[in-house]
């Protein structure tokens, strides 16, 4: 089929053309013409550009009308109709033949090559040699503005000014005044084979019809109008036999169809439709009026700025069942959203919707970076997942961006149609490109968005993700495709000697900017968030000057508690003749994040302590640990003692010293440092570091690699990977160091005078107690009370009320799970197969 067309959109590979009655069909890069496909050919096959070779939009540009014929009709993956054309002269005036050329005649050509005196150009006639002499191009060119010469590949339209030898050899004209002049004759010799769109000739009215009119023209051709193509100014004002003046619109060469416009703007060839400002596009009008309405096609409206616009049935209702005929009477006034606008039609399109008008978004220009969108799963890809925000938009989710970590299989995770939530990274709506991530921590994320080098100030601490780990550094990025560097010594607070080993592409990083230069487009990060540099805080210790190294590490010595401090506690060394002040820093009060807090709440000063190991001795403090597990594997000797003595494989007791965003620094007994990447840190999936591990916790590590040049150690800390093999008696092990610890712990409460300490000692897990409920909260909780937990806050989860029957005032039997002595309360279960359990 053979249509004229107006260019609506120019990209880097297709131009998109807006057709007849609201329709876009889109012409492929390689269909532009022979001459232009060949460059193309040369482009691929010697990886540089060849001379004469232009782009799209060095050539085309929107409002442009163009010839083209359909070259298939394809169904697209969000399930629209694509329509693809081609512009091509041997494709599009297939229909002529070298005898049937005429002098007046009006067609499209391409420009094939530039030669000394004009142009070769290529209209498609085999056989047929045709010429543009520079003199008759000189008109166009200057009024195009795009440089002094055609181009190869550019699309023209030409009136034959003289023919030759049979049609072998013609002269051609692009002079806008003698293109504009140009009507179709029967002289020419027209036939329904070759007929062309874009042709303009003289018609007589045959028959009017509400929906439009029919024509003949050419002497026995006949033609038909629709009612969106009549002369506004005239389409009430048609009569029979009235001569008009028209423009072939399309030719079906199935059913011999041939549609025609009235429209001013096409009854000169050359002229251009008129177009709608950018700032209408997705306009809500509050009121528009109902101009005229026909059954199976729409109805046509009038907007508040007088111009006409067109809405589809689909388009005039939610859905059939709740369409009403009525409402669309002329004259009726209804809301609606301008939602395009068809050049070739000269209307805007609107839709009255409800879900229309409220949409968030109609268009690419709608959509910001760093906006939070809703999408539909369309396709999955290797370069990544194609999401659907809004009807006509569609996003690009690339592959590193499908999770916070690197998906190997994501159909496991997603099917076509699920609804995801993504954030905008870019958005190009000259290109229509929308680059997406479904990456939670940037979606999640609360920190400003950076989207271009000037809003990069000094100290801004924002998200970004890892496009780059190399020996200098860390490459970052953020969105609108801005990046900076973190260098290798602002990587950690620890030294980092191969930050390829630490981080990895598509990692989600929080950033602070140190430096930024808009001009070059250079922005210096770090990971180190704040500006303090040295230890974090200084602690005052009433030892004496720096002096000989006294205690060696694993030393056990008992001390006796001389001053609590937020962090820790100040103890002196007993039976030593200097008196010795060290340090036990609260984290190493036991291996127990929760036992080390409740020890360091009952200790109190001149409490002692025995059995403390000796961790570092650097001569201005000695710090001593009571961890448990540490002791033991010093005392077994199931450490190493410097780097040389690591190897890959082992097994070995430590602290965290450190929790990073990208992992976990360890440090064993005489000091050995390890690393502990994020994917090493846990069986479970790990999105914060810190959800996982704390300073100071006791861990088993084991040995990954060790980079001896460099005096590195990696790390894995994952359950299933750091057994000795008898887990079963390990974890008895610990569970008895637990209870034991939590018996010390009781004991130590037991000689406070406060009767709620007191109470606390009686209370252990498995204890039965007979309560009085006192409260039965909304989530289905419930409070108690008794003599035996005076002032003491007794609480049963909805799950351990289970069945009973709680009203306040009823005794009732409750077994302690568990007792929080800093904050003196006790949880207890009702549920009665745990009270049958007890002897």
């Amino acid at each position: 089929m053979l249509l004229l067309g107006c260019i609506k959109e120019v990209h880097d590979y297709e131009l998109v053309i807006s057709l007849p009655s609201g329709l876009s069909g889109f012409v492929p890069i390689t269909q532009i013409s022979d001459a232009y496909s060949k460059l193309l050919s040369q482009q691929v096959a010697q990886g540089e550009l060849p001379e004469g070779l232009n782009s799209l939009s060095d050539m085309y540009s929107p409002g442009t009308l163009v010839r083209c014929i359909v070259t298939s009709v394809e169904k697209s993956d969000d399930g629209r109709r694509s329509i693809k054309l081609s512009i091509d002269p041997k494709k599009v005036n297939k229909g002529l033949s070298a005898s049937a050329l005429a002098t007046g005649m009006l067609l499209s050509g391409s420009v094939s090559s530039v030669e000394d005196h004009g142009y070769l150009i290529d209209i498609g006639v085999s056989g047929t040699h045709a010429f543009l002499p520079h003199e008759k191009a000189k008109s166009y060119i200057k009024a195009l503005k795009r440089g002094p010469d055609l181009k190869i590949g550019q699309n023209l339209t030409c009136v034959i000014v003289e023919v030759k030898n049979e049609g072998r050899v013609v002269r051609l004209s692009i002079d806008r005044s003698e293109v504009a002049a140009s009507l179709a004759t029967e002289k020419q010799n027209w036939a329904l084979s070759n007929l062309l769109p874009g042709l303009v000739v003289k018609a007589r009215v045959q028959k009017v019809t509400p929906l439009g009119m029919k024509l003949t023209f050419l002497c026995y051709f006949t033609g038909i109008v629709d009612f969106m193509h009549m002369d506004p100014e005239k389409s009430m004002n048609y009569s029979p036999d009235q001569v008009v003046k028209a423009c072939v619109l399309s030719v079906h060469p199935g059913s011999k169809a041939v549609r025609l416009t009235l429209r001013p703007a096409f009854l000169h060839p050359g002229g251009c439709p008129n177009q709608l400002s950018s700032d209408r596009l997705g306009a809500v009008v509050e009121e528009s009026t109902v101009k005229a309405f026909y059954k199976q096609f729409g109805a046509l409206f009038e907007l508040d700025d007088g111009t006409l616009a067109f809405a589809r049935l689909k388009h005039l209702s939610k859905n059939r069942k709740s369409f009403k005929p009525g409402a669309f009477k002329a004259g009726c006034k209804h809301k609606c959203r301008i939602i395009d606008y068809s050049l070739m039609d000269e209307m805007c399109v609107v839709s009255l919707k409800n879900e229309v008008i409220e949409a968030r978004f109609l268009q690419y220009q709608d959509i910001h970076t760093g906006d939070v969108v809703q999408g539909k799963v369309l396709s999955l890809k290797p370069i990544g997942m194609h999401v659907k925000v809004a009807d006509g938009i569609k996003g690009l989710v690339p592959s590193i961006h499908l999770a916070d970590m690197i998906l190997k299989q994501p159909e496991k995770k997603y099917n076509i149609g699920d609804e995801v939530k993504c954030r905008v990274l870019e958005c190009n709506p000259a290109g229509k490109k929308l680059i997406l991530t479904l990456k939670k921590s940037l979606i999640q994320s609360d920190l400003p968005v950076l989207t271009n080098y000037e809003d990069a100030k000094p100290g801004l601490i924002t998200h970004g993700f890892v496009v780059c780990a190399r020996e200098f550094g860390c490459i970052v990025k953020f969105y609108n495709d801005v990046k900076g560097l973190v260098p290798k010594n602002e990587l950690s607070t620890e030294p980092i000697s191969c930050p390829d080993k630490v981080f990895f592409e598509g990692q989600v990083v929080k950033v602070m900017v140190l430096k930024c230069e808009p001009q070059q487009e250079r922005l210096l990060l770090s990971f180190r968030l704040s500006s303090k540099s040295g230890p974090e805080d200084k602690r005052e210790y009433t030892s004496k000057e720096k002096q000989e190294m006294k205690y060696q590490i694993g030393e056990i010595v008992d001390v006796k508690v001389l001053k609590k401090k937020d962090n820790g506690l100040e103890v002196s060394i007993l039976e030593d003749e200097d008196d010795m002040v060290a340090w036990i820093p609260t984290q190493h009060l036991s291996d127990f994040v929760a036992t080390s807090k409740l020890l360091w709440h009952c200790l109190q000063e001149g409490d002692v302590l025995p059995r403390v190991m000796c961790l570092s001795d650097k001569g201005e403090h000695i710090i001593l640990s009571r961890k448990s597990a540490v002791i033991s594997a010093v005392q077994e000797e199931q450490v190493v003692r410097s780097f040389s003595e690591i190897q890959p494989g082992m097994l070995l007791t430590g602290y965290v010293r450190n929790v990073m965003p990208f992992g976990v620094f360890v440090e064993f007994p005489f000091g050995v440092t390890g690393l502990a990447p994020k994917v090493s840190m846990s069986d479970k999936f790990v999105t914060d570091t810190k959800d996982h591990f704390v300073v100071g916790q006791t861990v088993i590590a084991k040995v990954m690699s060790i980079d001896e040049e460099k005096q590195r150690v990696l790390l894995n800390l994952k359950v299933s990977e750091c057994s000795s093999g008898d887990s079963a008696a390990e974890s008895f092990a610990l569970l008895n160091q637990y209870f034991k610890e939590l018996k010390e712990i009781r004991d130590l409460l037991k000689r406070g005078e406060s009767s709620v300490a007191q109470g606390l000692c009686e209370l252990v897990p498995g204890k039965e107690l007979q309560l009085v409920v006192q409260d039965v909260r909304e989530d289905g909780s419930a409070l108690f009370s008794g003599s035996c937990v005076l002032g003491l806050t007794v609480t049963a989860t909805r799950y351990h009320v289970g069945e009973k029957n709680v009203v306040p005032g009823k005794k009732m039997k409750a077994l302690v799970l568990h007792v929080d002595a800093p904050t003196s309360e006790v949880y207890v279960s009702l549920r009665e197969e745990l009270l049958k359990q007890k002897p």
